[in-house]
């Protein structure tokens, strides 16, 4: 467990569609665990694998009283009501912009053990679930703003001290995956 370096836009990973999870095995736990210790150590509501540079669908999430974390998770908005509201993203470090999302969702996945978990939320948990999972597709908030406030959003960007740095370096295991040396 500890807290890892989240990745930038502009890193490829944030961009890609995660792949499903298929073991739940200590590596996820070991996952979970480090997807929470970052979130709380950036102060952010929610992170997903992707940020960590892991391609995998999963994310955790701490949003008043509702905490947790999913696997392979799946929504569907509850009605027809919307939310027009300020959202950021710790791999867009200090960009606050309004986003339109779903007021409610129901969440469905999985927790780190492969029991089933649901999670109803609205308000901010609503809008951390979409954003959390549009992560798992390789999509950015930037992404959902309109057109004026999108182009603004990339001038931030732009302009920031942090964009174009160097990606953390991620040490290959010279054994290949699960010590097997293919």
């Amino acid at each position: 467990m500890s807290v890892q370096p989240v990745r930038l836009f502009g890193d490829p990973i944030l961009r890609s569609k995660a792949a499903v999870v298929t073991d739940f095995d200590r590596e996820l736990h070991k996952l979970v665990a480090d997807l929470e210790d970052t979130m709380h150590e950036q102060g952010g509501a929610g992170i997903a694998a992707p940020q960590l540079g892991v391609g995998l669908r999963v994310f955790a999430y701490d949003v008043g009283d509702f905490s947790g974390h999913m696997v392979n998770p799946s929504f569907e908005v509850v009605g027809d009501e919307e939310q027009f509201g300020s959202e950021g993203c710790l791999s867009i470090p200090e960009l606050r912009a309004d986003c339109l999302r779903a007021m409610s969702v129901v969440a469905r996945g999985f927790d780190m053990h492969g029991e089933p978990i649901v999670v109803e939320g609205s308000d901010l948990l609503a809008r951390c679930i979409q954003h959390e999972i549009d992560h798992l597709d390789g999509v950015l908030f930037v992404d959902r703003l309109d057109a004026a406030a999108r182009k603004e959003a990339m001038r931030f960007i732009r302009e920031s001290d942090w964009f174009g740095a160097t990606p953390p370096v991620v040490k290959a295991n010279p054994l290949g995956l699960h010590g097997l040396g293919r």
